[in-house]
């Protein structure tokens, strides 16, 4: 009976034969949902690269969009416009030459060898008449107005106002390009080596800097212009000289902004990791260093393309430009000297005034845009 009664004690149970044992319950399949594809953010949203990003918040300003299209415009006009046109850069309407033909009646004696007057029958000296033709040539009177043959007039010499306005943007538009180049490249060149050497070379090339920067350019540019013209410089060449010296005045800024850039970017991690690689020093600077500030000089060079072209028109109206048969909008606006054609001839020079004024606009819409697409923190 005690053997009985400890096989039945609670927590001795007697294990059963397996072939006694419930069978398990199978589990609930939980209910069947349908099948759903799991798309990841990064699937949905497509990456873009710093320049597409630049170029998604440079057309979604109205304005930048609007000087797009005027260069546009005003670079398709200059150099496209005089395929189209009938008369050249130097060609002059002679149909608008009106010259006052004047006829004048001389009577001339008759003398003989000896050179004694030669009298008639009745005692009188003999005469016949001479007469001389005279072509009275008033510049004013060249100047025609608009017509359907000259859209916008011709010009005291002769030249078709419209033509020559295409012409004279191509002068004014490549002058400005090619100055602004020049520029970017001598102060890359000086702004980088003072940022990234710093200590004496640094404070060379700033000195030379605050030197040029304290020159009045226009006052020297006249007396050069006076220099060259007295020495018999050939006028066709003297759109070079004046490059050369726009240059020379205007890479200052440029230097200023490449310096402080480099100065904040030569410390970072990655021009440690430049160092550490053991590259040269040309190569830290114009492939790690310089394209880093770009953004900051095409922004410079875009607002800087505005001020060469109003430069270009102040030395053209101030005689300093390309000569009389060569066009430029700063030379025909010189136009305006004559006072019968500022007051009565206003198809001549307001023309190329309006596209001067907006190649400037143009010029300042795109680096605006430029400055706020490049700036991150920009909310437009």
């Amino acid at each position: 009976m005690e053997e009985e009664f400890k096989a039945g004690e609670i927590g001795n149970e007697v294990p059963l034969p397996p072939e006694d044992l419930p069978e398990p319950m199978p589990a609930p399949e939980p209910p069947h949902e349908p099948e759903e594809e799991v798309h990841s953010l990064a699937d949905n949203v497509r990456s873009l690269t710093p320049m597409q990003l630049v170029a998604k918040r440079f057309f979604r300003s109205k304005l930048s969009i609007v000087g797009l299209c005027i260069i546009i415009f005003l670079f398709a006009f200059c150099w496209l416009g005089p395929l189209f046109s009938p008369y050249g850069e130097e060609t002059i309407d002679r149909e608008t030459d009106r010259l006052d033909v004047i006829v004048t009646a001389i009577e001339v004696e008759v003398t003989d060898e000896n050179g004694d007057v030669v009298l008639d029958e009745n005692g009188e000296p003999e005469t016949f008449i001479v007469y001389r033709v005279q072509r009275s040539q008033m510049d004013i009177d060249r100047l025609a107005g608009a017509s359907a043959e000259h859209w916008f007039g011709t010009t005291k010499e002769g030249y078709d106002v419209f033509t020559r306005i295409m012409y004279g943007g191509r002068v004014s538009l490549s002058l400005s390009l090619i100055v602004v180049i020049l520029e970017t490249v001598l102060g890359i060149i000086f702004g980088g080596l003072a940022g990234y050497f710093g200590k004496w070379v640094d404070t060379l090339i700033m000195r030379i800097v605050d030197i040029f920067s304290c020159i009045p350019s226009l006052p020297l540019l006249l007396i050069i212009g006076s220099v060259l013209e007295g020495v018999g410089v050939d006028p066709n060449n003297r759109i070079y000289f004046m490059m050369i010296f726009l240059t020379l005045f205007g890479w200052t800024g440029i230097a200023r902004i490449v310096r402080g850039q480099i100065l904040s970017l030569r410390e970072q991690e990655f021009m440690v990791s430049a160092t550490a690689r053991g590259l040269s020093t040309s190569r830290k600077i114009f492939r790690h260093l310089v394209p880093n500030v770009m953004p900051q000089l095409i922004v410079s060079m875009t607002l800087g393309l505005g001020s060469i072209i109003l430069m270009e028109t102040s030395l053209s109206y101030l005689g300093l430009g390309v000569p009389l048969t060569k066009a430029s909008w700063g030379g025909m606006i010189n136009n305006v000297t004559d006072p019968q054609v500022l007051n009565n001839y206003l198809n001549i020079w307001v023309p190329p005034g309006i596209c001067i004024v907006l190649a400037v606009l143009g010029f300042n819409f795109i680096g605006d845009g430029l400055r706020d697409a490049f700036d991150p923190k920009s909310k437009r």
